[in-house]
């Protein structure tokens, strides 16, 4: 039976710091176009906490930067807001959470970049992968929403599997995802099991890699959803008329 996974290129993509290049590769001018961004992340639901006109809810630092929280977990975005409504009941009361996919998020922050007063946008990652995070062996995480991802092989290239007619490297939400494919490829490959690490990549950086590069192989990447926004894309489907 053929091997579900195959071993990729050796990249040495982001630091958990500061934005990495490709192995052997200065990081180019160049940058992938935006319709190539917005494709690689639009799989990818998160939630924001918006008024009934769909405006952001904006916090204004101590510098006066706009700032607007953009949740990786439903979950965490409800209990954010039941704890503004607590809080502050006037603000509560006249917003929500709002679905909506992480390429159009990383759209409209590159629109807004270059105006005079843009607003940032911050991403809110998930307590339990956090420490998941902090918790695999020879973790360099410091911040940022975790991705997992998988390294093996004489050349420590990426782990990739097949999607339809293509080789993606997987990039995962949570770490419970990543072990469960590990575990399978360690029974299809098991000569080459002692070999596979798994990485831990701030989310962010892997966006301005993507936004700085033009390199044809960042196309190769995808983020898993968690189960929980699979979860939420399944409902919303579920209330598609037929």
């Amino acid at each position: 039976m053929k091997s579900f996974f195959r071993i990729g290129a050796t990249l040495g993509l982001i630091g958990t710091t500061a934005v990495g290049t490709w192995l052997g590769t200065t990081l180019q001018a160049l940058a992938l176009p935006t319709e190539e961004v917005v494709k690689i992340l639009q799989g990818v639901p998160v939630f924001t906490i918006v008024d009934a006109q769909g405006a952001p809810l904006v916090a204004v630092g101590d510098d006066n930067e706009k700032v607007t929280g953009v949740f990786i977990s439903q979950q965490e975005a409800n209990g954010f807001l039941q704890e503004l409504k607590k809080q502050k009941p006037d603000v509560g009361s006249q917003v929500s959470v709002q679905p909506v996919s992480l390429g159009e998020v990383v759209k409209i922050a590159q629109a807004n970049a270059n105006q005079p007063e843009p607003l940032g946008f911050a991403y809110v990652p998930i307590p339990a992968q956090v420490q998941a995070a902090q918790k695999m062996p020879n973790s360099e995480y410091q911040g940022g929403v975790p991705l997992f991802v998988a390294r093996g092989g004489e050349d420590q290239g990426y782990l990739t599997i097949q999607q339809e007619d293509e080789q993606i490297i997987p990039f995962f939400l949570e770490a419970s995802q990543i072990q469960q494919m590990v575990e399978r490829f360690k029974q299809e490959q098991p000569a080459m099991a002692n070999s596979i690490v798994i990485d831990v990549i701030a989310m962010e950086n892997v966006i301005s890699t993507l936004q700085s590069s033009n390199d044809e192989m960042l196309k190769q990447i995808r983020i898993v959803p968690t189960q929980e926004a699979v979860q939420f894309i399944r409902s919303l489907s579920a209330q598609q008329p037929q």
